[in-house]
């Protein structure tokens, strides 16, 4: 289920975004770039519609998932 990020609150959608960017593995190329530019970038694509805030009913979670990887899931 897709949730607007309009229906958060902002500290919860500021947490949520920080601790997606904060996981091992999330690449933002080449460069270093501050928690408050990740966080910026990431929000930037939320509002944008390229990256989706997903509950799972199934795993009681809440995940950002890039449009590719939600369309993936939904079609599993």
């Amino acid at each position: 289920m897709l949730i607007p990020y309009q229906q958060l609150n902002p500290d919860t959608l500021q947490a949520l975004i920080e601790a997606f960017v904060l996981r091992e593995g999330t690449d933002y190329g080449d460069s270093e770039l501050s928690l408050a530019e990740k966080v910026a970038m990431v929000m930037s694509q939320i509002q944008r519609g390229s990256v989706v805030i997903c509950y799972s009913e199934e795993e009681e979670s809440v995940d950002l998932l890039n449009e590719r990887d939600y369309k993936k899931t939904l079609s599993q």
